[in-house]
């Protein structure tokens, strides 16, 4: 099967992503679509396996295996994980409906250290600019602060929202270079130290709930295998 029938066919969430998600969207934001799709279980009795992931066939269109999915969200990947939260739903059957019904079973304070090492590799490529220009790329500079404003009510809340709400403003400002680098400096250096704060009262567990997820894998690949709707156990908590 080619991959991006894979896509087409077998999608069960998909989603718009980047700026119009955040609420950073102006005339000129592209759109960036996420999803997930469930290769047919019979596909990985053969010797070559379908794909962790497809870009396309859309521009500016990226997918990934539920397998995969879930073991980057695991992780605590944050572009996964804001992918389970965008707003824009766009496709979703019963199995992506249960997958997000799991986006609490993926948050532990494991997003603290991937979150964290994201924002430290954009800011090392902020200051590589600075250095080599003599300014940052404004609208990189942007995600990131939006980044970092993320993981630390992420930490204080134990709920992940990805809409910046009222700090649209402010943070077009940033992208349109309005703020002094000084000053973004210093707003990215306050966020770091709240962040810091947070993990230690942060009511999110220290890892995330993998039997959860493997069950659900675990039954979704099942009922692929014998062509049923794969029943969702019983929530005993």
């Amino acid at each position: 099967m080619e991959p991006e029938t894979l896509v087409r066919e077998h999608t069960i969430y998909a989603c718009v992503m980047g700026s119009r998600a955040f609420g950073l969207a102006t005339d000129t934001s592209d759109t960036d679509r996420r999803g997930v799709f469930l290769a047919p279980t019979p596909l990985f009795w053969r010797f070559e396996k379908p794909p962790t992931h497809v870009e396309g066939p859309g521009e500016e269109q990226f997918s990934w295996e539920l397998e995969r999915f879930c073991e980057l969200a695991l992780r605590g990947n944050p572009n996964i994980l804001e992918c389970l939260h965008s707003p824009l739903v766009e496709r979703v059957d019963d199995t992506g409906r249960e997958l997000l019904s799991l986006r609490r079973a993926f948050l532990s304070r494991r997003a603290h250290d991937t979150f964290t090492r994201y924002a430290l590799g954009q800011r090392r490529k902020l200051d590589a600019d600075v250095r080599t220009h003599g300014a940052p790329r404004w609208k990189h500079a942007m995600h990131l602060l939006r980044l970092l404003t993320s993981a630390r009510d992420l930490l204080r809340t134990g709920e992940l929202r990805i809409d910046v709400g009222d700090q649209r403003e402010p943070l077009l400002a940033v992208k349109r270079g309005e703020v002094p680098w000084a000053e973004v400096e210093r707003w990215m250096s306050r966020l770091g130290t709240e962040t810091e704060q947070a993990l230690h009262h942060t009511p999110l567990p220290p890892g995330p709930d993998e039997a959860r997820v493997a069950d659900f894998l675990h039954r979704t690949r099942r009922a692929s295998a014998y062509g049923a709707p794969a029943a969702a156990a019983p929530d005993l908590r």
